[in-house]
């Protein structure tokens, strides 16, 4: 892509290593599909940073969104496969036990002295094509005629179970390797954005993202739920119009504090739409996965009638979703340099809200 560029003239003695560690950030920022940062300074302001970054980690939890759909996907799949599989098994179960049936009756004729030609099914190598080309219906008993219609009814089930599984497997392996994609491009971004912010001071990282302690246990996340709720801002849950969505506010508050881990859905650690699935789940209440379902999973509601409990969603692909807790905040997991935490609505993008109950 950079062929029609001119190349560059060499610096001498001390720049070189500086040169290979910008080639270097840029290869790994165009890898995890951040145009743009392989032509940007070696040298950027940690509010140019704080730019990039938030821009990888947007489109990171983009790819977040098609990873946990994909898995959903991949996971319904899988039970269904495995269901068909079940099915198949005892209706082959049925079929050897009704051939076994025919089998001794073909026995007892041919000891009597004969075979009935619609009992040769049990001794025939292919039962289907047997049963296609004999004209055993006429000459069988009503018993045996009856048996040998189960015999090929429960053949053609099989066939069609075994036809829907490998067409589930198909469906899965497709579903795997999607994950597998999905995945590859999460952790390049998640690389990239480290990358950049290992560039930065101590102070300018704390700058950028904040140095905010994070923890699984009840105390830490106690210990830190002042410090993640804006100044002024009271630490209580806000009054919500119903119990279902009082319960949920209350869950996620109780997770201030928690670590943002991508896929993650509780109860220690939560992507964006883990946390508001599973405060949702404490009330009661089943939500889709992902932010673009969850937007739906409710009745759509205007910014001016927001009410605690509703869901907050933001940024043009519906990409990030927090639970509203009213005055204009939220609860949310925002990315992973910052916990569970109270944040304004303000802060990103808003594109829509839902009322769940």
């Amino acid at each position: 892509m950079a062929a029609h560029r001119k190349p560059r003239q060499r610096s001498a003695g001390g720049h070189t290593a500086r040169t290979a560690a910008t080639v270097a950030l840029a290869g790994a920022a165009t890898a995890a599909g951040f145009e743009g940062t392989g032509h940007a300074e070696p040298n950027l302001t940690p509010a140019q940073v704080k730019a990039k970054v938030d821009q990888l980690y947007q489109e990171a939890e983009a790819a977040t969104d098609k990873y946990n759909g994909a898995k959903e996907k991949a996971e319904a799949a899988e039970g269904r496969l495995r269901t068909l599989r079940d099915e198949a098994a005892r209706k082959t179960e049925k079929l050897n036990a009704t051939r076994d049936a025919l089998g001794s009756m073909a026995a007892a004729q041919y000891r009597d002295g004969g075979l009935d030609p619609a009992l040769r099914l049990a001794l025939s190598d292919d039962p289907d094509a047997y049963l296609d080309g004999a004209e055993f219906v006429e000459r069988a008993s009503t018993r045996q005629a009856a048996d040998v219609s189960r015999v090929r009814e429960q053949l053609r089930e099989i066939e069609q179970l075994r036809g829907a599984a490998h067409i589930e497997l198909t469906s899965l392996k497709s579903r795997q390797a999607e994950l597998k994609q999905h995945k590859k491009t999460i952790t390049g971004k998640l690389d990239t954005a480290r990358q950049l912010l290992s560039r930065l001071s101590a102070e300018e990282r704390a700058q950028v993202v904040g140095d905010t302690p994070t923890g699984t246990d009840r105390a830490t996340r106690t210990g830190v739920r002042d410090e993640l709720t804006p100044q002024g801002a009271s630490t209580a849950p806000a009054a919500a119009p119903n119990s279902r969505a009082q319960a949920a506010i209350a869950y996620a508050h109780e997770k201030i504090g928690s670590p943002y881990v991508w896929g993650a859905t509780g109860p220690d650690a939560f992507d964006c739409s883990g946390l508001t699935q599973a405060a949702y789940r404490a009330a009661g209440i089943s939500l889709p996965r992902t932010t673009y379902a969850q937007i739906g999973a409710g009745r759509r509601v205007s910014r001016s009638e927001l009410l605690p409990g509703d869901l907050v969603f933001f940024y043009s692909g519906i990409s990030h979703v927090g639970l509203y807790i009213g005055n204009g905040r939220m609860i949310h997991a925002p990315n992973p340099t910052a916990p569970v935490r109270i944040a304004p609505i303000d802060e990103m993008p808003f594109a829509g809200a839902t009322r769940v109950v």
